[in-house]
């Protein structure tokens, strides 16, 4: 049973601008799973979070090749600090808490057999992500030391440490275990008017399970969102 559905505030933009040109050149750079619109989003929410001057750091969990991170990255003012934590190669595998889809789309992963984007090898299947991550951000003009950015590597349950407030968080973890330990540990450190945005809510079981698990006492704290993924905004 989902949860979270009857609390969605639905959006409807009946115009939109065109999408900033960084959204355009990561998805050019075949850097990003996410469609326009998703990108779209966070480029504008941390925009108007920098033009409201609000406090928190931001947080991408799970970067893949790094096109949404380096969307964030380019938003933000270059002294707000952007910590993107992945494993930085094969996705873990699921727990008996992810149903059937996400079993199985991981056998896919596991056998050798996921579609990269574009004409490039699955990022989980690349020696040295983290060095091509890096390259990437370079490449498209926020080099990690000058853009106060850190590449954290290994599993969030051995890495996600938060210990300043949070104004915005990409969670992009895939399945339950690591979408509910970037829930345990980010929410708590969220601003008021801050947001946790949930790339797989509509995508895999096991996010969505986390997500309505960990939310369902928790609806008179919090504001969700249907945009182009679940927006979670702390009153």
């Amino acid at each position: 049973m989902q949860l979270i559905k009857p609390f969605l505030k639905s959006i409807r933009r009946s115009f939109r601008a065109p999408a900033p040109e960084i959204v355009r050149a990561v998805r050019a750079d075949s850097l990003t799973f996410l469609e326009p619109e998703a990108l779209s989003d966070l480029f504008e929410m941390i925009e108007n979070y920098e033009r409201n001057d609000m406090p928190g750091i931001l947080i991408e969990a799970g970067c893949a090749a790094g096109g949404s991170s380096i969307v964030m990255a380019k938003a933000k003012s270059k002294q707000r600090p952007l910590h993107v934590y992945d494993v930085f190669g094969m996705i873990p595998p699921p727990s008996e808490n992810d149903d059937k889809d996400v079993h199985d789309r991981y056998l896919v992963i596991r056998a050798g057999r996921a579609k990269g984007i574009g004409n490039r090898t699955y990022y989980g299947y690349e020696e040295n992500l983290v060095a091509k991550v890096e390259k990437n951000f370079e490449r498209h003009g926020v080099p990690l030391r000058q853009n106060n950015i850190q590449l954290i590597q290994g599993m969030f349950q051995d890495t996600l440490q938060v210990a300043e407030p949070v104004l915005l968080a990409h969670i992009d973890g895939d399945w339950c275990e690591s979408v509910r330990v970037c829930l345990e540990r980010i929410s708590p450190a969220l601003v008021s008017g801050g947001a946790l945005v949930i790339d797989d809510y509509d995508a895999w079981s096991g996010c969505r399970k986390a997500v309505d698990d960990f939310f369902a006492d928790k609806h008179d704290r919090f504001d969700f969102v249907k945009k182009s993924r679940l927006h979670i905004i702390r009153h």
